[in-house]
């Protein structure tokens, strides 16, 4: 059997609009209840979109209204700053 080549799924960053392999990017993901949040773990259901491990990544997502698009809805600024806690919890590079 010739080594099948498994297939890395790649996904685009929102804020620097990069494509890289799905699992360097941190998913944030709108919950069928509405609820905007990371999801670190990449399980939970709901629409996804996806940034680098990177807070500029973020912030620049975050400035050019790219998750109120991606999620068709309004993200409250207190929303935005759970997830950059996250993030920086998570113990993920940046500033």
């Amino acid at each position: 059997m010739a080594g099948a080549v498994k297939k890395i799924p790649m996904r685009m960053c929102l804020g620097c609009g990069e494509m890289k392999p799905k699992r360097e990017l941190i998913r944030a993901v709108k919950t069928p209840e509405g609820d905007v949040l990371l999801d670190l773990t990449g399980k939970k259901s709901g629409r996804g979109a996806y940034i680098c491990r990177s807070l500029e990544c973020f912030k620049k997502a975050k400035k050019a209204r790219r998750f109120e698009k991606a999620f068709s809805m309004q993200i409250d600024n207190a929303v935005y700053q759970r997830m950059e806690d996250e993030l920086r919890e998570s113990g993920e590079n940046g500033e």
